[in-house]
């Protein structure tokens, strides 16, 4: 007499990585009269924060609209990203372009991550209301201004991280309410 074979629960599909690239916007950062820290500090905290697998794409490029705006859509349409954190650029020197290079690639802008950013780093920085990160979506990549100093991208990475969880889930097409 034989067994019937005992039926194994499906397992839940894995969710595929977020793809994420982080952009450094910085004349002496590209020309490498200073080392890059922002941008690793990003992915240092992504990884930690996230609490999912994620890949990661890293350029350092100068306070140039066009390189800016071109990389953004290079990552957005061509690459796949989920997710761009630019650091850099958004303050309110000339060569600080970021915000507007941004603005050019958006589809729809999400002045909250900037307003949040700007209003919890206030109280512990005066001089934050100089910044003007701003943050939006391309498609379905949600894309994030964040200022150029490894202290700030730590600070408004925590502030803005359960945005950010919310808005990659609705890109995805996933409920970000659903029980795990």
């Amino acid at each position: 007499m034989s067994r019937p074979h005992a039926q194994v629960p499906p397992q839940p599909a894995q969710p595929r990585p977020i793809r994420i690239g982080r952009l450094t916007a910085s004349d002496r950062a590209s020309a490498g009269i200073y080392e890059d820290r922002s941008g690793p500090e990003i992915e240092r905290i992504l990884r930690e924060t996230l609490g999912m697998p994620c890949t990661f794409l890293a350029a350092v490029v100068p306070d140039e609209p066009d390189q800016i705006a071109a990389c953004l859509r290079q990552w957005a349409d061509q690459e796949g990203c989920d997710l761009i954190i630019t650091t850099g650029g958004t303050g309110i020197t000339p060569r600080d372009v970021t915000p507007e290079a941004t603005r050019a690639v958006l589809e729809r802008e999400l002045p909250g991550f900037g307003e949040a950013m700007r209003l919890h780093s206030f109280a512990r920085v005066p001089t934050a209301i100089l910044s003007r990160a701003t943050a939006g979506t391309r498609g379905r990549c949600l894309i994030i201004n964040l200022p150029g100093k490894p202290t700030a991208v730590r600070e408004c990475l925590n502030i803005l991280r359960p945005a950010i969880l919310e808005a990659l889930a609705h890109l995805r097409g996933e409920d970000p309410h659903a029980a795990p």
